[in-house]
């Protein structure tokens, strides 16, 4: 497995990539209200990726993707694709996933909204899920298990009558969207990876509020729950350093640290 190491100079521009996609984020927040579409908020986001930050979104176009970020409602997993006729409602829990490219880097980043006033499940389904990609932040550091992110995600996640997304995982990322390694969620194989200085991937657990099984839609691409539960994602696109992790596309909003330093 073939997992590239980041210069100093590639890490600075991962810096920009991703300080650039969780600006995004914050610029969106306050048009995700009831009563806007899907449509018009990945309209928004576009026009600040290339008009403001003079950057490209690489959702668009990505595999024949038809919009700049992916803005996955309630029940749909991931990779929901945003429309005029989808309209928000008080209630309705939504992840928007912005991936910037910039000096040809990428930074990916999404988060969960809440529209309105929140039901109790989708607020607490919400909170697991951010919780349990801080947990899993938290530890890493050069010598540790990759596999062993996934388990602690998996275990606080069902200990909390939750489930994990099995057919998506977090990945490598620089130059390419998608690099090398594969970052599960859950307790399974990695190929024996161990962490490094200077590693750049995401991490970015699926929660489901109900069973962990998913159901591709006619389209290709929305994925949903198939009990039609709520789910939600949180994602950070970090780099391991000597002594922790940095994230590489952290919000003001965000409860931890700019830099997360693991003693010991």
């Amino acid at each position: 497995m073939a997992i590239s190491i980041k210069t100093p100079e590639e890490i600075e521009k991962m810096r920009v990539a991703g300080r650039l996609a969780a600006e995004v984020l914050e610029m969106i927040e306050p048009h995700v209200k009831p009563g806007v579409s899907t449509g018009e908020l990945d309209r928004i986001c576009h026009d600040h990726i290339t008009n403001q930050q003079k950057a490209v979104s690489a959702s668009l176009g990505y595999h024949g993707f038809p919009k700049s970020v992916c803005i996955s409602v309630n029940e749909v997993v991931c990779h929901g694709i945003p429309s005029d006729d989808r309209l928000l409602k008080d209630g309705d829990i939504i992840n928007i996933d912005v991936t910037v490219i910039k000096d040809e880097y990428h930074g990916d980043t999404s988060k969960m909204f809440i529209v309105g006033k929140p039901t109790i499940l989708g607020e607490r389904l919400c909170r697991v899920t951010q919780e349990s990609l801080y947990l899993s932040l938290r530890m890493i550091k050069p010598g540790v298990r990759l596999r062993a992110l996934g388990r602690e995600i998996q275990k606080y996640v069902e200990a909390n009558d939750f489930s994990v997304v099995r057919e998506y995982c977090g990945h490598g990322i620089g130059k390419g969207f998608h690099e090398e390694p594969q970052v599960l969620h859950y307790d399974a194989d990695d190929g024996g990876v161990v962490l490094q200085a200077g590693m750049t991937f995401t991490v970015e657990p699926m929660v489901n509020a109900g069973d962990y099984r998913i159901r591709t839609m006619k389209d290709g691409w929305t994925v949903k729950t198939k009990d039609r539960s709520l789910s939600a994602q949180y994602e950070h696109t970090i780099v391991v350093t000597e002594n922790g992790c940095e994230i590489l596309t952290l919000r003001k909003d965000d409860t931890i640290p700019a830099v997360l330093v693991n003693e010991g």
